[in-house]
């Protein structure tokens, strides 16, 4: 594997990250650039799975780039310990993917289209219930910091999503099909988007943490 330059120092790292909350994209290359010797350091425990290395190091690159977005100076940890967080994460998301992969394939094949043209899958027409989930990040995590992933992690749309399926916010709880009347789209969709929206709530919530 490749060699890579030595991390910053913490002078260092606080001013490119200053630099970086100021908008200097050149700022956040280097931070990114000076701590993938971190991800090659992490991604050395995965070494004897069934992925080449260069590959894990992409998908941990990508968890890195996630901490640099989202890191906040005023936690009071250096990035490196949130950065390591966040690139494990990322390769443990790809391995249960793979895991689970050979059972599931399945139940993603698409099986038809729905009224807005979408292609539709098994799991799609499935009315899933992703409540514990989300009662287990509340109960583990402070609500506060729910709150902040839901800021920090979701879209417009996805956050709309999650707040009346949860009842975030003070507010009541619908199911998918009351939330697709709402906002005038498939239940189908609704689906997807909650799906996809609890993912990202537990990995920043994971970061956060």
């Amino acid at each position: 594997m490749k060699t890579f330059p030595k991390p910053l120092s913490a002078s260092e790292e606080r001013d490119y990250l200053e630099r970086y909350k100021e908008g200097d994209q050149e700022a956040r290359a280097v931070l990114i650039e000076r701590n993938m010797r971190l991800v090659a350091h992490v991604i050395k425990k995965y070494q004897y799975t069934d992925y080449d290395m260069e590959d894990l190091l992409s998908v941990g690159t990508i968890g890195l780039i996630k901490a640099v977005n989202t890191f906040k100076m005023d936690k009071g940890s250096r990035l490196a310990t949130y950065a390591a967080k966040c690139v494990e994460n990322e390769v443990l998301m790809l391995l249960r993917a793979n895991k689970k992969f050979s059972r599931e394939v399945s139940i993603y094949e698409p099986i038809g289209v729905d009224k807005d043209g979408e292609s539709v899958s098994l799991v799609d027409v499935i009315e899933t219930d992703n409540t514990e989930t989300i009662d287990l990040l509340i109960l583990s995590q402070d609500v506060r910091a729910l709150y902040e992933a839901c800021d920090t992690c979701l879209k417009d749309t996805e956050k709309t999503v999650i707040r009346l399926r949860y009842g975030l916010y003070g507010g009541k709880e619908h199911t998918q099909r009351e939330i697709a009347g709402m906002l005038g789209i498939s239940r189908s969709y609704v689906s997807r988007i909650e799906k996809k929206a609890v993912e990202k709530l537990r990995v920043g919530m994971e970061c956060l943490g």
